[in-house]
């Protein structure tokens, strides 16, 4: 198991540690809500929002070009926010060799 994953995993761990709570606390709803309740935190979930939309942007990007499925991510990222571009990154680390053209620019610039 590489390091990469074992971090992953932590990662995925603590805040689905942080996620249980909070869902226990405020209920999944009461989540969004007390996000509208100021104007910073209503800043912060817009914010939040154009990130997921870059995140599903990219792994639909990755995976066409390593060849997995990103329609999985994608519904978990709207669903449950950022576990959906955490597990799209397990399973890409434990499925898919970076593709030929990544390492090929790799290889040019560290002899450029």
């Amino acid at each position: 198991m590489s390091n990469r994953l074992i971090v992953l995993l932590l990662i995925i761990g603590g805040f689905g540690v942080l996620t249980t709570r909070a869902v226990m606390d405020a209920g999944y709803v009461g989540l969004f809500m007390s996000s509208f309740g100021s104007l910073s935190g209503t800043q912060i979930f817009f914010d939040l929002v154009i990130l997921g939309v870059l995140a599903c942007i990219w792994m639909v990007n990755d995976a066409r070009e390593r060849g997995l499925v990103a329609w999985p991510f994608i519904l978990i990222t709207l669903l449950a926010g950022s576990f959906g571009p955490l597990l799209y990154l397990v399973v890409r680390e434990l499925r898919s060799p970076a593709p030929d053209s990544a390492r090929a620019r790799a290889a040019t610039r560290a002899t450029s």
